[in-house]
């Protein structure tokens, strides 16, 4: 039995960025199509239907060391939804979103908390990432 190893979100994306065209990318996409850690990336990018329920700006948060991360936003993205109007989370405080938000930065490798942040800011995580080449590998990934 073969044991596949994937990569990290940020892994997938430093692939992304060293392709020279759109062509390039999208298969770099296609050859992760079942990362679900980077759909959810993609969709809280580019889905204006998501909305944050998280404070402008960065939080103050301390990044992990890369060495020495806890955990993995291959396994953390589940979080996601406290954090997403409509989620599992809009009933909590905010001040315990915001710390849960916090703390799962805090937990993953620093690269990946980035990516985190800039999804929340409805930013591309990377160059020439674009919600056309998005709705061009994922049609049904993005609603809005």
């Amino acid at each position: 039995m073969a044991y596949q190893i994937t990569k990290e979100v940020f892994e997938i994306f430093e692939e992304f960025s060293t392709k020279t065209n759109d062509e390039e990318r999208k298969q770099v996409l296609l050859k992760y199509k079942d990362v679900q850690a980077l759909k959810d990336i993609l969709r809280g990018t580019f889905d204006a239907s998501l909305q944050f329920l998280l404070p402008e700006g960065r939080p103050p948060y301390t990044p992990n060391l890369p060495q020495s991360t806890p955990s993995s936003l291959l396994r953390e993205h589940r979080t996601f939804g406290l954090f997403v109007k409509g989620g599992p989370g809009k009933d909590l405080p905010a001040y315990r979103r915001e710390m849960k938000f916090i703390q799962l930065l805090e937990s993953i490798h620093p690269d990946d908390a980035l990516i985190v942040l800039s999804m929340v800011e409805k930013k591309s995580p990377v160059e020439h990432l674009t919600a056309d080449i998005v709705k061009e590998v994922f049609p049904s990934l993005i609603k809005s």
